[in-house]
This record gives structure tokens, C-alpha cells and sequence, in this order.
């Protein structure tokens, strides 16, 4: 028999209890490599912002201001172009962002300027279903914080693209309503993938519905029902006239300019590309759209 060694079984012991000890450090270390990366990074970037000082007459006469979230081209990915893992990535990382900013800012309103989904111009029915199903997760909020969405060229195609069956599903979902007045600011959502200006008939009733808008708010204005045109058109909060001029258009396509060149501020474009012309249609609406737009909007040009 082969001679036992005293204290062989300590120094095993003693091994087992430091490996035991690197693996524990080690997954704490993991862990909270997790925890920083994954949840505590967004607290402390977004922490940092803040909304900005309002100095205007209508602070100093003690109204109150109105804290609205922008958002644009969240893009979720569908069945078609999306990795379950590209897409399992990006909507965590895209929910953590928004629920903190949420949960820190307090917004009272949240915009989302179009381009909600990636494929929703082609989408199936079932696709379209689980998209939309994603994304109410993903931009959860509570009740007394709404939220606004208008359409974009790739939530109903572009404008040979879309369809009436199109916008309709996109407008089941989200409100279709496309005036809303809020602390004496007034609101218009635009289609503006349908202000093409070809006379096809979703471009027309677009138009329509902003030349109906346009009449509404300059009745709200004069606050006269009366017998004349003004008569059966329903009218804004009485604290939304106060300050109809401050009027807030909101659309997926930016209105018409040669390029970037005249931009400047934190969310200008790179130097180096604000001078890249842009594509009537396609990167801006065309001159004759943003023209018209305004021309209807007499209450803007006036």
C-alpha cells in the first residue's frame, strides 16, 4: 500500500476554497459588468439631461409649459430584413432608453415622428400583428402620458407604395385624429407621404383634411359660430386660442430646403454632409408641396 501524506487532503480543501472563491469573484464581476451595461448606464447618461429653462412672457405670467418627448425612425425590424437576435438587441436597448427617460423626465406628451417600423409597407397581416404587438411593449407608458405617432414612408410605403388598407390598419392602432390642442399649443399631425401633389386620391384627401384643419383653427381664432362659414365647426378648448400662434406641425418628411448647409446646433448633420443636396420626394417634401402646405395653412402665412 502507497503511504498517505499528511495533509493532502487540507491542501485540497484549501485549492477546492480558492477556486471556489475566484469563480464566486468572477461572477460577480460578470454580474455587475450586466447590471452597469445593460440597466444602470442608461440611468446615468440620461440623467444628465434635463428639459431647458423657459423664459418667455407666457412663463413669467405663470402658464404652464408643456415637457413633449421627440422621437423619430425607431425602425423596428420585421420577419423579412430582421435577425431574431439583431432584433432582440436593438428593442432592449430601445426599451431600457425609453422606459428610464420615461421614468426620469416625466414627459407629458411623446411624439414619434414615423418610420415606427421597418416593413411595415409590406408586411402581412400576422407581421404586421407582432410588430405592433412589440412595440406596445417596448413603448409602454402610463395613462396620463400620451402618445402620438404619425406615418411614415416605411409604416405605409412610399407614395406609390401605400394604400388605402395601408393607413387604415396604421390608423387603427394609433389615433387617427390629427389636430389636438395642449396648453395653448396646437398640434397638427400630417400624412406627409401623401402630400405628392399628383391629384391620386389619398393625396387628395390629405389636402382636404388640411384645408379642414385650417378652417377649424382660424374659427377657433375669431370664436364665432354665428350663421357664416364658421357655423357647425367644432372649436378648440377656449385655452387653446390664446396662443394660436404657436402652432406645431408634425410630419414623418422634413418640408423643403436645398440641404443642411443653413443647419446648425447639437443635431445638426456632420460638416461634412450638410451641404449634400437633398432629393425632392424622397429626403424633403418638393418646393410645390411645402409651398401648398403653407398656402393652406392660412393661419400660418397670415
Amino acid at each position: 500500500m502507497a503511504p498517505i501524506r499528511p495533509g493532502f487532503g487540507n491542501q485540497d480543501l484549501c485549492l477546492l476554497k480558492r477556486r471556489s472563491f475566484l469563480l464566486l469573484k468572477l461572477t460577480a464581476v460578470v454580474f455587475a459588468t450586466v447590471l452597469f451595461c445593460e440597466f444602470l448606464i442608461y440611468y446615468l447618461v440620461i440623467f444628465r439631461c434635463d428639459w431647458p429653462e423657459v423664459k418667455t412672457p407666457a412663463h413669467e405670467s405663470g402658464q404652464k409649459t408643456l415637457k413633449a418627448m421627440f422621437l423619430a425612425d425607431t425602425h423596428l425590424l420585421g420577419e423579412v430584413r430582421g435577425h431574431w437576435l439583431d432584433k432582440l438587441r436593438r428593442e432592449w436597448q430601445m426599451e431600457r432608453a425609453f422606459q428610464t427617460a420615461l421614468w426620469l423626465l416625466q414627459p407629458e406628451v411623446v411624439f414619434i415622428l414615423g418610420d415606427i417600423f421597418d416593413e411595415g409597407k409590406w408586411s402581412s397581416p400576422q407581421a404586421w400583428a407582432d410588430d405592433v404587438q412589440r412595440f406596445q411593449k417596448i413603448f409602454r407608458h402610463p395613462r396620463h402620458v400620451q402618445l402620438k405617432v404619425v406615418a411614415g414612408n416605411h409604416d405605409i410605403g412610399f407614395h406609390y407604395q401605400m394604400s388605402t388598407y395601408k393607413i387604415k390598419r396604421f390608423e387603427k392602432v394609433f389615433n387617427p385624429k390629427r389636430l389636438f390642442s395642449w396648453k395653448g399649443t396646437n398640434f397638427v399631425m400630417v400624412n406627409s407621404v401623401a402630400l405628392e401633389g399628383d391629384g391620386c386620391h389619398i393625396c387628395s384627401e390629405a389636402e382636404a383634411e388640411l384645408l379642414e384643419i385650417s378652417h377649424q383653427l382660424n374659427c377657433s381664432r375669431e370664436q364665432e359660430h354665428g350663421s357664416g362659414p364658421c357655423q357647425d365647426v367644432p372649436l378648440l378648448p377656449v385655452s387653446a386660442p390664446v396662443l394660436l400662434q404657436h402652432l406645431v406641425l408634425l410630419q414623418h418628411f422634413p418640408l423643403y430646403r436645398r440641404s443642411d448647409a443653413n443647419c446648425s446646433g447639437e443635431d445638426a448633420a456632420p460638416l461634412e454632409e450638410r451641404g449634400i443636396p437633398f432629393k425632392e420626394r424622397y429626403d424633403v417634401l418638393s418646393r410645390e408641396a411645402s409651398q401648398h402646405y403653407f398656402g393652406g395653412c392660412s393661419h400660418v402665412s397670415s
